[in-house]
Parts: structure tokens; C-alpha cells; sequence
């Protein structure tokens, strides 16, 4: 076979007679977003917001140097002597979109909260009064409104869940007061938690977003909005590379509530909810430690009688529920009065119920509230004598509840086993087990005398479990489950 003829059958034949791979061509970033930014610009605004200044105490009148009233009013005036310097009023910028033609225009609620005046700029340079139709605090959704003479510009919300971690995407908004900035990135992680609110799923991106371009639309190659940019990363003011949009499929539903009703109307199940943890797995002989566990059940509710405490949650609406963290933004996007399958794991098998939503009423049924380590009070000497054996298998003691100790851990209504003391370092002190706490539930079965506790340790021990599910209560009435290891 000649040269040339190697050449073009695609190989070059090597010392040992080995062809030598092939390259795999590369996909490559689009040589230029011009055409696409030119066409989305129009329709991506800057938001001005003012927050007026308010004076302090009554008006007193300005009265002429000289006068010999002068004196007297110095007298009576609260401010005399203080720098007088007027306050200013505070002013900040943002970004926002527009989402219809008749001038809807969705943006952060910390971009617009508490303002007194909101302006809105368009590229051409028009300026456009506008008013709050809604505004969300917990997913930091606004929704404006502005009266134009022509129909606007305007972009959609695309699924965001067809945003994959590589994609290429633009942020066009606001940095710093210079309106029209476009960056480019990928979107580099999905369905991000940095804490900021109880339905956090962000898209991550490395889109550069600064300070100004919160409340802008981040764009697909397709030119539909994916999300919403949010939050950033930074050090001393400024990006470091990471910024974090409100995905669509979130932000669209809130809309759509905020320009109907002018407030959100959000799905409701009625439970309290805490992770399930790998030692809480272990005890229950879960295979992992997905799902949500059920802590409490609201009576009346949407869930009476239908789910119980100690339930785990592991699919909702045929979307699995993997963390805790899911329930309460799959629940949230639900609407009120649908009738979804829920499959829950319940002692040693699944099942699946129905339940019609209900309308999440307040913060204070929110839902998939993570109970915190309770701090009870301090650790004081036991009211009546524990078994030594099981305190130190335990990491802590327990005494039954009499008028005493009730009254020493200021106890709530309910019936079980006090913890008078905990080990420190134990297993049990670092899951945050303290005195004052009321255990309920031991494996899953009720607790009254200290053989109960006993009798749950021998079981898991018979099993092969290496750690005792708890159910305890706090003194604020809060249950929560706690795996504690096994020691010995």
C-alpha cells in the first residue's frame, strides 16, 4: 500500500503496526450571540428604585436670623444643635424583563422592596413609571407593571430544566449602572441550595453577574428566558465568577400567581419534615437515606389520617423526593386543590396515598421546616435513678416524668422519658441531644418506663442495626427523630 493511500483510509501506521485514534472533533461555542442579543435587548430594562427619606419628630418653622422669636424656637427644636444635613433619599438599580406586550415586567423583589418610586428604563432610553402587581419575598419574585402608548418589546420563559450543566447561556442587565451589559457563560451546576429561602433550586452559572444585574433574564441560545439572575458569589462587592438564577420552571408559576392574584397561592401538605440521615437509614434498615421524614402531621390538614409521624416521603406527584429539600419546592409548585399520589416508606414497606392540596396559609406552616438541635435546659442532676448500662450504650440518661423534673425542664404536655444528661462527645451529644429533651419513641415504638427503651435497644441489637431511632420532643413541642449509634 503506497503513502498516500495510508493517508486516506484515515491511519498512519506506527513503529509496532498500531493505527493511531482518531481525534474526536470538539463541539465549539457559537462564534458570536450579536444577533441574538440585538433581538433580546429591547425587551430587558433597568429598574430605578428610591426609597424616600423620612423626617424624625414635628416640622419647625424656619424663622429669619435676628428675629426674637429666634431664640425661642432654638429652644424648642429637638434638632437644634445636631448636624443638619438633610437625609437623602437611597436609591438603587436593578434589572428586570419584559414578559408581555402590554408592559408586565418581572424582576427581584430585592430589587424594588420598600421603594417608594420605581422607574423603569428601556433601551431607547424611554422612562416608564411603574407599580407592584405582586411581589414574593420567598422565592425574591416581583412583578411590575407600566403603561406604554405602543405594545413593548417582551421575551418567555422557556423550560429550564432543558438547561443542562455545559450549555451555553447570556445574562444581559444592569452592572454598576451601565444598562445593556451582556456576559456569556455555561451554566455550570443545577438545582443549587445556598440557603437564601425555603424553595432554593438555583441554576448556577459563570455568566458573569454583578452587582445591578439582579432581577435581569438569563437566556438559552434559543432566546427564551431560563432564569432569573439572583445571587452572586463576591468578595468586597464585586463577582467572583459564580452567579445563581431563579430556574423558570420555578419563577413562572409565581408569575403567572403574582399577575392573577397579586399574591401567591401555594400548594399545602401539612407536614413537618426533617433529612433522613445515613444513621437514620441504618435503624429503619432503609437501603439509603433518601426521602423526606415526616416529624409532625398538622390536625385538620391535607395529610390527617393519611400520613403518619415517622413516615418517609419518597415521591410526590410521580417526582422522587430524594433530599428534604425537595418536598417543599415540589409541593410549592403544586397547585391548590389537586389530588396528587404520594408514595411513602412505612415501617418495612411502601405505599401510596392520595392527597388533595390544600393552601398554604402562613410561615408558620411552611412546609419541610428543618428542626434544629434543641437547647434544653442545662443539665441537672436526675430526678430518679437511670440505668447505668443503658446510659452508657446511649450516650445519655433518662428518667420517667414526674411534678419534678416537669417542672425543672419546663417540659411540654406530653408523655415519655426525660433526658437528664448526655454524654459529652458522645454520638448522641453531637447529634444534639440535650437535658430537657422528652423522648417519645424509641424504634418507632412508644416510650413510658426505661425497660421500653431497653426492650428497642435488645430489638435493633437482634436485627443487626448499629444505631436506636428516637423521636423526641423539644420544649417548644417540636418533634424531630435522631439516630443514635450504638455503643458496645
Amino acid at each position: 500500500m503506497r503513502w498516500r493511500d495510508l493517508v486516506s483510509a484515515g491511519a498512519i501506521v506506527l513503529g509496532l503496526g498500531v493505527a493511531a485514534p482518531a481525534i474526536a472533533a470538539v463541539p465549539q461555542g457559537p462564534a458570536s450571540v450579536a444577533g441574538l442579543v440585538a433581538k433580546l435587548s429591547p425587551a430587558v430594562v433597568n429598574i430605578s428604585s428610591v426609597h424616600h427619606a423620612r423626617g424624625s419628630g414635628t416640622p419647625v418653622p424656619k424663622v429669619p436670623e435676628g428675629t426674637p422669636l429666634k431664640q425661642f424656637f432654638d429652644d424648642v427644636n429637638p434638632e437644634s444643635g445636631k448636624d443638619n444635613a438633610l437625609p437623602e433619599d437611597a436609591e438603587s438599580l436593578g434589572s428586570g424583563f419584559i414578559v408581555s406586550a402590554d408592559g408586565v415586567v418581572v424582576t427581584n423583589n430585592h430589587v424594588i422592596d420598600g421603594a417608594d418610586d420605581i422607574e423603569i428604563y428601556t433601551t431607547d432610553g424611554t422612562r416608564f413609571p411603574a407599580k407592584v402587581i405582586g411581589a414574593d419575598s420567598k422565592t425574591d419574585i416581583a412583578v411590575l407593571k407600566v403603561n406604554a402608548s405602543k405594545p413593548l418589546p417582551f421575551v418567555e420563559f422557556d423550560d429550564s430544566d432543558k438547561a443542562q450543566v455545559g450549555d451555553w447561556v447570556v445574562a444581559i442587565g444592569n452592572p454598576f449602572g451601565l444598562g445593556g451589559s451582556v456576559t456569556m457563560g455555561i451554566v455550570s451546576a443545577r438545582d443549587r441550595d445556598i440557603q437564601s429561602g425555603p424553595y432554593d433550586s438555583f441554576i448556577q452559572t459563570d455568566a458573569s453577574i454583578n452587582q445591578g444585574n439582579s432581577g435581569g433574564p438569563l437566556f438559552d441560545m434559543n432566546g427564551k428566558v431560563v432564569g432569573i439572575n439572583s445571587a452572586i458569589v463576591a468578595e468586597g462587592g464585586g463577582s467572583l465568577g459564580i452567579g445563581f438564577a431563579i430556574p423558570a420552571n420555578l419563577a413562572k408559576p409565581v408569575v403567572d400567581q403574582l399577575r392573577q392574584y397579586g399574591e401567591t397561592r401555594r400548594g399545602w401538605l401539612g407536614v413537618g419534615i426533617q433529612s433522613v440521615t445515613d444513621d437514620i437509614a441504618e435503624s429503619l434498615g432503609r437501603p439509603d437515606a433518601h426521602g423526606a421524614m415526616v416529624t409532625d402531621v398538622t390536625t385538620p390538614g391535607p395529610s390527617a389520617g393519611l400520613i403518619q409521624e415517622g413516615d418517609i416521603i419518597l415521591s410526590f406527584d410521580g417526582k422522587p423526593v430524594d433530599t428534604m429539600h425537595d418536598l417543599p419546592r415540589l409541593v410549592a409548585e403544586t397547585e391548590v386543590g389537586k389530588k396528587v399520589p404520594v408514595v411513602i416508606a412505612r415501617d418495612d414497606h411502601q405505599e401510596t396515598v392520595d392527597i388533595t392540596l390544600g393552601r398554604l396559609p402562613d410561615e408558620a406552616h411552611a412546609e419541610a421546616k428543618p428542626t434544629g438541635g434543641g437547647n434544653g435546659a442545662p443539665a441537672k442532676k436526675p430526678a430518679s435513678a437511670t440505668a447505668p448500662t443503658l446510659g452508657e450504650v446511649l450516650g445519655f440518661n433518662l428518667a420517667p416524668i414526674d411534678s419534678a423534673n416537669r417542672k425543672t425542664y419546663q417540659l411540654p404536655n406530653v408523655q415519655g422519658l426525660v433526658i437528664t444528661s448526655v454524654k459529652s462527645g458522645s454520638d448522641a451529644d453531637q447529634k444534639g441531644l440535650s437535658a430537657g429533651l422528652v423522648v417519645t419513641e424509641a424504634n418507632k415504638h412508644k416510650v413510658m418506663r426505661l425497660a421500653d427503651v431497653q426492650t428497642a435497644l435488645d430489638d435493633a441489637r437482634k436485627a443487626g442495626h448499629t444505631a436506636l431511632l428516637f423521636k423526641v420532643v423539644d420544649p417548644a413541642g417540636q418533634n424531630r427523630f435522631i439516630a443514635v449509634k450504638i455503643d458496645g
